[in-house]
C-alpha cells in the first residue's frame, strides 16, 4: 500500500498523519458551523444539511489532494483508491459484510427479546434511506475514509510499523472530533451562534461510550481496508454502519419510518457486537488470501 522508495521518518509520517487529521477536524468544525448558522435562519430544512455536507466534502478532499500531490508530492494510487469494477466489487463487499453482521446481531438480540420494532413505514423509510445515504456519504463515509483509512494510514505506514500505523490512525480518528468541536466552537462564535463548548464527545452523547466505540469503530474500518486494499471497502462499512444505526437505533429521534428499542440494557451492546462481527470476518477473508498467496 506504500510505494517503494517512499519511505519517511516516523516523525515525519506521525507529522503527515496528524495534518490530515487536522484537515478533517477543520473540514467537520467549519461546516458544521456553517451548518447551524444555515439553520438558524429561514432556510428549507434539508437546505443545512445538504450545505454542511457539501462544505465538509469539498474542504476535506481538496485539502487532503493538496497535501498528497503538492506538499507530500506522491501519487493518489496509495490511498486505496480503486476505480471500475474493483472500485464496484469491494464497495459492495464492505456493505454486505457489515449489513449482515448488523442483521445477525440485531436478529440474535431480537430472538433473545432484547429489542423491541416499532411500526414500519416503507415509504418513509426509503425516502430516509435515499436521503441519509447521499448526506451520509458527502459528510462522514467519504471523507473520513479518504482522510483516515487512505491518506492519514498510507502516511503513518511509510514510517512506522504496521501494529503502530493502525494504532495511531486509531486513536487519532477517535480524537477527531474533539478537534472539529474547537474549530465549530471558534467558526461559530465568530458568526454569532450559540455553539455548545468543545469536547470529547459530540454534544448530547456519552464520553465513556464513545471512547469504547469508536476504537472499535476505527479497527473495523482498518481492517475492511488492510484486507482488501481498496479504500471504497471502508466506506462501505462506513455507510453501512451509519444507515444501520440510524435506521434502527436512532429510527425514532430520525423519524426514519422504522425503529429498534432497547428492552434491557444488554442491547446497547448490539452497535459494538456487529462492528467486531464484521471485524472478525475481514481478518479470516484476510487470513484465507493469505493462505491461497
Amino acid at each position: 500500500m506504500s510505494q517503494p522508495g517512499a519511505r519517511v521518518t516516523w516523525p515525519g509520517a506521525v507529522g503527515r498523519a496528524v495534518a490530515g487529521t487536522c484537515v478533517m477536524a477543520v473540514a467537520l468544525g467549519i461546516a458544521g458551523a456553517v451548518g447551524q448558522a444555515v439553520r438558524g435562519g429561514t432556510a428549507p430544512s434539508y437546505l443545512p444539511r445538504a450545505l454542511t455536507a457539501v462544505l465538509c466534502f469539498a474542504l476535506a478532499v481538496s485539502l487532503i489532494l493538496w497535501l498528497r500531490l503538492r506538499v507530500d508530492r506522491l501519487p493518489l494510487s496509495g490511498l486505496g483508491l480503486a476505480r471500475g469494477v474493483t472500485a464496484l466489487r469491494t464497495f459492495t463487499l464492505g456493505v454486505v459484510i457489515t449489513g449482515g453482521s448488523a442483521a445477525a446481531v440485531l436478529g440474535a438480540c431480537t430472538w433473545a427479546g432484547w429489542l423491541t420494532w416499532g411500526q414500519l413505514d416503507l415509504p418513509r423509510l426509503l425516502e430516509f434511506l435515499v436521503v441519509n445515504a447521499l448526506i451520509a456519504v458527502t459528510l462522514e463515509a467519504f471523507p473520513e475514509e479518504l482522510v483516515f483509512r487512505g491518506y492519514v494510514y498510507d502516511a503513518l505506514s511509510r514510517g512506522c510499523r504496521r501494529w503502530v500505523a493502525v494504532v495511531v490512525t486509531v486513536l487519532l480518528f477517535t480524537f477527531a472530533g474533539a478537534g472539529s468541536s474547537v474549530v465549530h466552537w471558534g467558526v461559530g462564535t465568530l458568526l454569532g451562534e450559540a455553539v455548545p463548548l468543545p469536547g470529547f464527545a459530540p454534544a448530547g452523547e456519552d464520553p465513556v461510550a464513545y471512547a469504547i466505540l469508536y476504537p472499535i469503530f476505527g479497527v473495523a474500518l482498518l481492517a475492511a481496508r488492510i484486507t482488501t486494499g481498496s479504500l471504497w471497502t471502508s466506506v462501505g462499512l462506513h455507510l453501512t454502519y451509519l444507515t444501520v444505526v440510524r435506521a434502527t437505533i436512532d429510527g425514532a429521534s430520525r423519524n426514519a419510518g422504522w425503529s429498534a428499542t432497547p428492552v434491557v440494557p444488554e442491547a446497547l451492546l448490539l452497535v459494538p457486537s456487529f462492528l467486531v462481527l464484521a471485524t472478525a470476518v475481514f481478518a479470516l477473508i484476510s487470513r484465507l488470501r493469505g493462505r491461497r498467496t
